[in-house]
């Protein structure tokens, strides 16, 4: 289970995100001083739109608070549809913070989940992050900073309870079936969240109380995928409200 420290309860979403907005933007900047750039994977779902719209006002108001020349935005997981699509992962981080701050549009790597084979999708990723992080075939990513929400089944990114990309522990990206949407979606696996230097998980909601509990009070991670979320040499962070929080035991949720 996660260690308590690790934990820190907010008072809404809005809290949550204005704290996420803080680590991001101290992270970008100790990244780029240590090694001129900084690596980010964004999540999807809802959950970002406010810490995307905090991002581009503290941008606003501070143009040299993240130097966006030097980010290079990635994606945790998308589903398997067109850039333009409702449901893209992509379609919402760009109309919420992408097309609204300064980056270079070479610094955004999306997934390209328009090709109709999710598979090839997945292969084209991870030939991107080969790229981009000059790896080799069996070397995965150090992404500075990997943000990830959790779903009330307890998944987190494109990793769903039981499905077969939990158990591959070989790929950088993989693309995974998910039954109960009947879908395929394409997903960062383990190892790569884990090798991240910093882990960022975001957490709000009543939806999220009842497996939030079993994460933090040990239920199993094939159960609840988010608990396979351990940096192997790096960090994490748990911002979660206290509505999603209200079922966990022992554990500080303020005044």
């Amino acid at each position: 289970m996660p260690e308590r420290s690790n934990v820190r309860v907010l008072d809404d979403l809005q809290g949550i995100s204005r704290a996420a907005a803080d680590e991001f933007v101290a992270v970008s900047r100790q990244s780029i001083k240590d090694h001129g750039r900084f690596t980010v994977a964004l999540s999807g779902g809802s959950t970002p739109k406010a810490l995307h719209a905090i991002l581009v006002e503290h941008s606003a108001k501070n143009p040299k608070l993240i130097d966006w020349s030097r980010v290079q935005i990635f994606f945790g997981d998308e589903r398997h549809v067109p850039p333009d699509h409702p449901d893209s992962n992509f379609r919402m981080a760009n109309e919420t913070l992408l097309s609204k701050v300064p980056i270079p549009k070479e610094n955004i790597h999306r997934i390209r989940c328009e090709n109709s084979d999710a598979v090839q999708a997945a292969a084209q990723y991870d030939a991107e992050l080969a790229q981009v992080f000059q790896l080799e075939a069996n070397e995965f990513p150090r992404f500075d900073l990997i943000l990830l929400g959790m779903g009330p089944d307890g998944h987190t990114a494109s990793l769903f309870p039981k499905t077969a990309a939990l158990k591959d522990l070989t790929k950088r990206v993989v693309a995974n079936w998910v039954q109960k949407f009947n879908t395929w979606r394409v997903t960062f696996t383990r190892p790569t969240i884990n090798n991240a230097a910093s882990v960022m998980l975001m957490v709000a909601g009543e939806d999220k109380a009842a497996a939030l509990a079993e994460v933090m009070n040990g239920g199993s991670p094939e159960t609840y995928p988010v608990k396979y979320v351990k940096p192997t040499n790096g960090t994490v962070i748990w911002l979660v409200d206290r509505a999603a929080a209200r079922l966990v035991k022992d554990i500080d949720r303020g005044k």
